[in-house]
């Protein structure tokens, strides 16, 4: 028997390793920490999922009617649902701070890292140079409001960048904490909304069935895009660690909130305007001012600008903090002041960049923005799971739906990178 060492109320040392005597308290206090970690975790997928993006939403989907937009809406969140609990298989044998680059070196080889590392770069790269031109024009005309003349679109993304930067550097607790609040406010702009358009719904224009059968295929990557969230996957893992019954509650109910809130909104502007009327309207300002004059309300522009602003910033939160992880894992940049703030200027400094100097790059770069995403967030968590199922047969967690699953799954990427390509062609309608 090894001889005791020392002994106190909480720790008994032994040679080589210690015990702990957790306390009821202290039980307590980590359940109240992790479910408050998962909590935060669901409203980073949701908070990263619901972009500013979701007001394009009954433009793009315009021309679909009610049903068919719900239903796009339901086998999309599905897919996205079941591929980011894949990435919960793979990661349960990996470490806790792993991201997808050490994932697919470790299963998929150099070749798979080299699709993972060049996929993840160049859309979220793309992202938060888009993130940081809008956001920067959005910021610079409040300041222009608050300050006078003076400040340029270049300084407010400027500024809107060091401001996210700083925070995702503090860590995904700080993101955490800000996105709740940001998320709050966010979710009671929507509940007003909802109170003042809800009265202007009229249930005729829920029947109208599409108007053109190509403009069911050309809206596949926008409904798409709308659930991207999984490049923030390691980042929640990291968080959380690798409790697969909290990850799965996070991946499916954070999902979830996002599907939820798509369908009142589809029911609230197809509903309040109809296909012809959405369809006339040009663009998202021509949306806004149409649903304003319905409603006979003014607030419903302010709502719609705020919620606008809200979502830029939990997106851009959720998009740069995986981002942030992923150069921290593949730099193998250690967790202190100095090399968090190494990566903070790579992940900033580029996009930040190209949004100053080459912004119209980047916007067309936005336009293959599916195409990196199905290979992120389908083929590459399909190819990994199938590959690992193969090395390690039945054991651990694996996601119900076997072979037949994976393989629907990657037919669907490939269904999706077809409507896209065919639209980019002219073979198909192009969304309003």
């Amino acid at each position: 028997m090894p001889r005791l060492t020392a002994i106190n109320s909480k720790t008994v040392s032994i040679p080589c390793y210690s015990l702990y005597l957790a306390s009821p308290d202290n039980n307590n206090q980590g359940q109240n920490v992790l479910k408050n970690k998962t909590l935060g975790s669901m409203l980073i997928v949701a908070g990263t999922t619901i972009g500013a993006g979701m007001l394009a939403l009954p433009i793009a989907s315009a021309g679909l009617g009610f049903s068919t937009a719900i239903a796009l809406l339901a086998i999309t969140w599905l897919l996205m649902t079941y591929t980011a609990l894949l990435m919960l298989e793979v990661h349960q044998y990996a470490d806790q701070d792993a991201t997808l680059n050490t994932l697919a070196k470790n299963l998929l080889g150099k070749t798979g890292q080299y699709v993972a590392n060049f996929s993840m770069v160049f859309l979220f790269y793309a992202l938060c140079a888009a993130y940081i031109a809008g956001g920067g024009a959005q910021l610079q005309t409040k300041l222009v409001g608050m300050l006078g003349d003076g400040i340029t679109p270049q300084l407010g993304s400027v500024l809107l960048a060091v401001i996210i930067a700083t925070i995702v550097t503090l860590g995904t607790s700080t993101v955490d904490k800000l996105n709740q609040l940001l998320f709050t406010i966010k979710v009671i702009v929507l509940a007003s909304l909802f109170f003042i358009l809800t009265p202007y719904v009229h249930g005729q224009h829920l029947i109208d069935m599409p108007v053109e059968q190509g403009l069911v295929i050309a809206a596949i990557p926008v409904i798409f895009t709308s659930f991207g969230f999984h490049g923030s996957i390691p980042s929640i893992v990291k968080y959380v660690g690798v409790d697969i019954r909290q990850l799965r509650k996070v991946m499916m109910f954070g999902a979830a909130l996002p599907l939820i809130i798509y369908v009142f909104w589809q029911l609230l502007s197809q509903g309040v305007m109809g296909q012809e009327s959405l369809m006339a309207s040009e663009g998202l300002p021509g949306f806004v001012t149409s649903i304003s004059s319905i409603a006979h309300n003014d607030n419903v522009q302010l709502f719609v600008t705020i919620f606008a602003d809200l979502a830029l910033a939990t997106s851009f939160l959720g998009v740069s903090l995986g981002l942030f992880d992923f150069f921290a894992d593949t730099f193998k940049k250690q967790d202190t002041k100095k090399d968090r703030i190494k990566t903070a200027f790579i992940t900033f400094l580029p996009p930040l960049g190209f949004a100053l100097f080459y912004p119209k790059g980047f916007i067309m770069a936005l336009g293959y923005a599916a195409i990196a995403l199905v290979v992120l967030a389908v083929f590459l968590p399909v190819a990994m799971v199938w590959k690992q199922r193969k090395a390690r047969g039945n054991d651990g967690y694996q996601v119900k739906g076997g072979t037949l699953g994976l393989g629907l799954a990657a037919a669907f990427g490939v269904m999706i990178i077809a409507s896209q390509l065919m639209q980019m062609a002219g073979l198909i309608p192009s969304l309003g």
